[in-house]
């Protein structure tokens, strides 16, 4: 959503302005009527591979003990569709 503010009222409402930008929200700041200036958020950066790993050990503590990942029973003895 676009929202055009006022400088004046941009510096009364600011704290505010930078949650709507958080959010996502197209934050334009305007003189005389006129857009002169944009508020955004800092992208936040992608999480690391070691983020990656913690998930992957996370998920792994829900799989019961001694099951594996082999879908032998969904194909027949030539390796087709059941």
């Amino acid at each position: 959503m676009q929202i055009f503010v006022d400088v004046d009222e941009a510096a009364e409402r600011l704290e505010e302005l930078i949650e709507l930008a958080a959010r996502g929200d197209e934050v334009l700041i305007c003189r005389s009527g006129k857009p002169v200036a944009e508020l955004t958020a800092i992208p936040r950066p992608a999480g690391t591979l070691d983020d990656v790993w913690a998930l992957a050990e996370e998920g792994r503590a829900n799989v019961p003990a001694g099951a594996t990942s082999n879908h032998d029973d969904f194909y027949d003895e030539h390796g087709l569709p059941k």
